[in-house]
């Protein structure tokens, strides 16, 4: 029987994802330094539905179902930041839905890249901190077919891209490709 319990990445990035059985990734969330994972199976007892693998070096503290569950209880406070951290990421998971199941590939970068000028306060120059095979995989689709799609914004004038730099060259066009109201 294996152990259920309950993670906090204290420094580094680790991904969380989900495997095909041809092997195809989906990841599903890229956590850093203060993020939880693994508490769900704790609370319903069950193990982690998904895979975890650390992006980088990273140091993560994990707590035995026992403790954890003793620790809320003595630290109400911790149950609602826990709830807390479990709303955003089912919010996520719902938008990670539609995006899959609704949108093209291009919405779907459209609105990841959006996501990172917001993460980044706005500035128009990004970086993306992951892989064109991880951002392929965050985006449910191949990098082939993801360096096509930004060849074409390129093209289009949406980005300008040197590397993992990409700077949007116009936000509004963008957003209209990720709400569905535009094609490439």
């Amino acid at each position: 029987m294996a152990i259920v319990r309950a993670h906090v990445v204290i420094s580094g990035r680790v991904k969380i994802f989900k495997l095909s059985s041809e092997g195809k990734e989906q990841i599903l969330h890229i956590l850093g330094p203060g993020e939880p994972f693994g508490e769900v199976p704790v609370f319903a007892g069950q193990h982690f539905p998904a895979h975890a693998e650390a992006m980088e070096e990273s140091r993560v503290f994990f707590f035995p179902r026992d403790g954890f569950i003793d620790l809320v209880r003595k630290n109400p406070d911790l149950a609602l930041n826990m709830l807390a951290v479990l709303s955003k990421r089912l919010r996520k998971f719902t938008r990670l839905i539609d995006d899959l199941s609704l949108k093209e590939v291009p919405g779907r970068l459209a609105a990841y890249l959006l996501y990172l000028l917001e993460r980044h306060g706005g500035a128009t120059t990004i970086e993306l901190d992951i892989s064109k095979t991880q951002l392929a995989s965050l985006l449910g689709t191949i990098p082939e077919t993801l360096s096509r799609i930004l060849a074409k914004m390129k093209t289009h004038g949406l980005i300008d891209s040197q590397g993992p730099r990409i700077h949007i060259l116009d936000p509004a066009r963008l957003e209209e490709l990720a709400e569905g109201g535009a094609r490439l």
